[in-house]
């Protein structure tokens, strides 16, 4: 029985909600708990309650994490419409920060796996609470920017690099004060949530039927079929957005179709307030997951959210 923590930033894009059914799916997995991070008050932790629910899976516990107003971040995060999105409005689920971090803390304690697929505030904390904690966890982060992405693929720097320049300082500290494998921006563009899955997704279950909501806004409000579907030839033609979080997790979860991790010397510095890693001699020897199948991805993730178990 594997046994995982997700921190998360759920409520901004989507793929953090596609993750979190993915995982709710995953056969033999205790999720031993779920914080969230540059939250507001509880909003992202309600969010969380409301997937739970939904899911007949109210016992999970949760915790909201780093909020907003510890000045952690590099700006304000926005949300979309919950009217949109949710369907109505999400009562928020507010908690001293103490408790995210305990739930933290009793799941590395637990030997679980912890997926981080937001900002890593959480992590810094943390081992700023417990010194040392991070040196022996499991720890696999959504964000790094090791080396270009492919020319048929969306062309973006480092700065597109959500998770790693919302919280420099906490980006920084957690991969020099850990052994993570991280899942680079240049692996997880690679994904796509496409319009063909949302008819069957439809049909199944109300977690399902979330994500196909959220997608239908997701695709009016962004125009990834347009603006990256019909440009690059690495995309299908169809994306609505890409799976970035739903990837990370799989791979944490030793799923491996195409994966390639190498241990590359990674060194970061912090140029004019943004973080660029780069592979150097000198660097700390780092795991970095360097090659996936994007399609065979794609479609695992869509088996296996509509498959009854």
């Amino acid at each position: 029985m594997q046994k995982v923590h997700l921190d998360t930033d759920i409520g901004g894009e989507m793929d953090d909600l596609c993750a979190l059914a993915m995982l709710l799916k995953w056969p033999d997995l205790t999720i031993t708990g779920i914080t969230t991070v540059a939250d507001v008050q509880g909003r992202r932790n309600g969010y969380v309650r409301r997937v739970l629910s939904l899911a007949g899976r109210d016992e999970i516990p949760s915790a909201s994490g780093a909020d907003v107003e510890c000045n952690w971040f590099r700006f304000r995060p926005g949300y979309p419409d919950e009217h949109t999105y949710w369907g109505s409005l999400i009562p928020p689920s507010p908690n001293p920060i103490d408790a995210a971090l305990n739930l933290l803390k009793a799941s590395i304690d637990a030997g679980a796996t912890i997926i981080c697929i937001g900002p890593f505030t959480n992590l810094h904390l943390l081992d700023l609470q417990h010194p040392g904690i991070l040196e022996s966890a499991h720890i696999v982060l959504m964000g790094g920017f090791t080396y270009p992405v492919h020319k048929d693929l969306p062309p973006w720097d480092n700065m597109m690099d959500y998770n790693v320049q919302l919280d420099v300082r906490s980006a920084r500290y957690v991969i020099e004060h850990s052994d993570p494998l991280l899942v680079p921006l240049g692996i997880t563009v690679q994904t796509a949530l496409r319009r063909a899955y949302l008819q069957q997704l439809r049909s199944t279950n109300e977690v399902n039927r979330l994500i196909v909501a959220q997608a239908e806004a997701f695709a009016v409000e962004w125009h990834n079929e347009a603006t990256y579907g019909a440009t690059c030839s690495r995309l299908p033609s169809n994306i609505i957005n890409f799976q970035h979080d739903p990837l990370t997790c799989a791979i944490a979860l030793n799923w491996s179709q195409g994966v390639v991790v190498e241990r590359l010397p990674i060194a970061i510095q912090d140029i004019n307030g943004w973080l660029h890693e780069s592979i150097q001699p000198n660097g700390k020897p780092t795991r970095v997951v360097t090659q996936i199948n994007g399609e065979r991805f794609n479609q695992f993730w869509f088996d296996l959210l509509t498959t009854s178990q």
